[in-house]
């Protein structure tokens, strides 16, 4: 009895060393990323034009009045780098949202035409219509979640595969950019460069106003993810295990991509498709926190951070200034190559 019971019990001690290394180093890759987001948030407030000190920082944040501080860093620098943490907080999330109920990479909001779609009806909204401000970021929004239903109804036969919907995305996604690129062909010169703007995916003119929007979105989206966290989990065993385990497969897809472009929608109309966020935020969060655990809340942290650090780079890293979706495109279509490349030498599907 006690020959068996050894190789047992030394079986069960290591289950339970490597499930505390595994929860250990998640814990100590979060608390690293959340101390590298607050070192930027910092930073963005402190410097600029003019620099201000941590104090009078902390003094406006606590809505005391500092001359010169109180407009330049409560109006200006403030609701920045609120709004580049929601957004990269929607980006992460809502991204490995899609990888993960799919099953594939790349599977995400940038690659399916999800963001080229509300692109598309912002660049129609600025250049045929004349609008700006609101009526835009309205446009983008009810555009984003009219390409998902699209690209869902669409790729639905007998269930949702998530080859089938890729490949229906990428198709939507390349006509989408064809008619904002015939647009912006189109365009007068003063729309252009607006319209460019939006495109790109700026943190430049951020405002409170721009900030309650996101949040809101954050705030009613976020729990709905949060409630089929566990059957987006069963999803990834395949339709036929997700199912004999109790959950009801399309209902969970369609509540999830609802709530996943919700986020997604909102997140680019305030601040346009910064490229590449919600791309690359899963890949780097399971490559630096684990492939074990829930993703969303790594996800969404390294989608925090890469807004929040890309906009601080884009701001002061070069001898110009550039929108922070010039710095995420650059790194993330490097990815975006490598991982087509990866998938065709292992023979993988995309």
């Amino acid at each position: 009895m006690n020959a068996l019971a050894a190789p047992k019990a030394q079986s069960v001690a290591r289950l339970v060393a490597g499930r505390t290394a595994r929860r250990r180093r998640r814990r100590w890759v979060m608390a690293a990323l959340t101390l590298i987001v607050l070192v930027a948030f910092a930073v963005t407030l402190m410097v600029g034009q003019t620099f201000y000190s941590p104090t009078e920082v902390i003094d406006v944040v606590l809505g005391r009045d500092v001359a010169g501080a109180s407009f330049t860093v409560g109006r200006l620098r403030l609701p920045r780098v609120v709004l580049a943490v929601l957004t990269g907080a929607c980006f992460g999330i809502g991204g490995v949202t899609f990888q993960t109920m799919l099953r594939n990479p790349l599977a995400s909001p940038d690659i399916i035409g999800i963001s080229s779609g509300a692109s598309a009806a912002a660049a129609f909204a600025i250049i045929v219509l004349d609008l700006g401000g609101a009526q835009v970021s309205g446009f983008a929004i009810v555009a984003g979640i009219g390409v998902a239903m699209t690209i869902y109804v669409l790729s639905y036969r007998d269930g949702v595969a998530g080859t089938r919907l890729v490949l229906i995305g990428i198709g939507i996604a390349a006509m989408l950019e064809a008619v904002t690129a015939f647009l912006l062909e189109k365009a007068p010169q003063w729309q252009l460069q607006e319209a460019m703007r939006w495109l790109t995916g700026s943190l430049n003119g951020a405002s409170w106003g721009d900030v309650v929007p996101v949040a809101v979105a954050t705030l009613v989206f976020g729990p709905l993810l949060a409630s089929q966290a566990r059957n987006i989990t069963l999803l990834r065993l395949g339709d036929d295990a997700a199912a004999a385990l109790g959950v009801r497969t399309e209902r969970t897809r369609l509540l999830t991509i609802v709530a996943a472009v919700g986020l997604i929608a909102f997140a680019t109309a305030a601040a346009g498709p910064i490229a590449f966020v919600a791309f690359l935020s899963g890949p780097i969060a399971v490559r630096v926190a684990g492939p074990h655990g829930s993703p969303w809340a790594a996800s969404g942290l390294v989608g925090v951070t890469l807004v929040v650090v890309a906009d601080l780079a884009g701001q002061f890293a070069f001898g110009t200034r550039y929108p922070v979706g010039v710095i995420t495109g650059a790194l993330g279509a490097p990815y975006l190559v490598y991982l087509i490349i990866r998938t065709n030498r292992t023979g993988g599907s995309l």
